[in-house]
């Protein structure tokens, strides 16, 4: 099921109204969608490098809108929507540690952890859930999706079609060491206080009874 969906997804490339596609997996995918737009987006990109940063663009914004979706649906309708969704998204055990990651770090966890692979749905669920400042959701949603969608717009609109092998081999890296720059003052600052075994060793045998309203 999930091959035959990404499969619809990547053919909405070619649309001729690929942004609006585009716009609407980024929307969706931030609350409920499976599948990520990043494989979309670099089709795209592909396609038309000179447009590459204005389709990174579109990702971005549409990303952080859905997420204020994901956020209402973690803050008023987690027991009747949320939970099941978690669930069909096979994200339920990942729901606790997240919840207490978010409430022990807050902005710079959001950050970190929602501009890598794992799903921006699950974070604006979370967040929505524990009450996180509706403030700094939204500029944490910004800086997380900024650094997972424009790094693509802009090494393509830097150097076209041939920057995708090298795309496909080590974005990971680059979105990893980008990330690592961003926070290392932060991580450095709560090890030495030993703040960050604490918490890790907290989260990691975190319950739902341990993140309950």
């Amino acid at each position: 099921m999930l091959r035959r969906l990404y499969n619809w997804t990547m053919t909405k490339a070619a649309h001729p109204h690929a942004e609006w596609w585009l716009a609407m997996f980024c929307f969706i995918e931030a609350s409920f969608f499976p599948i990520p737009p990043h494989p979309l987006l670099g089709l795209m990109c592909l396609a038309e490098p000179k447009k590459a940063v204005r389709f990174a663009v579109i990702a971005t914004l549409a990303s952080v809108a859905g997420g204020f979706l994901g956020y209402g649906i973690g803050w008023g309708l987690y027991d009747t929507v949320g939970e099941q969704l978690l669930a069909w998204l096979g994200l339920t055990d990942s729901f606790p540690v997240a919840a207490c990651y978010l409430r022990e770090t807050g902005f710079w966890i959001f950050v970190a952890k929602g501009a890598t692979p794992i799903p921006f749905k699950l974070l604006t669920i979370t967040a929505g859930f524990i009450g996180m400042n509706l403030a700094m959701f939204a500029v944490a949603s910004l800086v997380s999706r900024s650094i997972s969608f424009m790094i693509v717009g802009v090494l393509f609109r830097l150097f076209g079609a041939p920057i995708k092998n090298f795309i496909d081999r080590y974005l990971g890296l680059v979105t990893v060491g980008f990330i690592a720059a961003v926070i290392a003052g932060f991580l450095a600052l709560t090890l030495l206080s030993g703040e960050g075994a604490q918490t890790k060793e907290k989260c990691a045998q975190a319950t739902m009874a341990d993140v309950a309203h």
